[in-house]
């Protein structure tokens, strides 16, 4: 078994970054990541981001989720800090090679 930290960023396509930060997670040889598309989201400004057939928001949820070792997270969180907002990121403990 090992030790990983798991880390999910929340963001929104067209308000973030996220090729880069895919670019900036794969240049880093994180350990693997995945990028989901969601179909909606309650904003900050409480307004409900959601997909329809007929119209495709830009602002649609998006969520990466990444895991590595907790040393090698907290060697990247504070780059990662700069490129996303700190309350849009969550991390908890978990292991693999069960």
């Amino acid at each position: 078994m090992s030790d990983i930290l798991m880390v999910r960023l929340y963001l929104a396509d067209g308000r973030d970054d996220i090729r880069k930060l895919m670019k900036w997670l794969e240049t880093a040889q994180m350990r693997g990541f995945t990028v989901f598309r969601g179909v909606a989201s309650l904003g900050r400004d409480g307004r409900v981001h959601k997909a329809s057939l007929l119209d495709l928001s830009s602002e649609l949820p998006m969520v990466i989720e990444f895991f590595d070792t907790p040393e090698r997270v907290a060697e990247l969180m504070p780059t990662l800090k700069t490129m996303i907002k700190p309350d849009h990121i969550v991390s908890w403990p978990a292991q693999t090679g069960f």
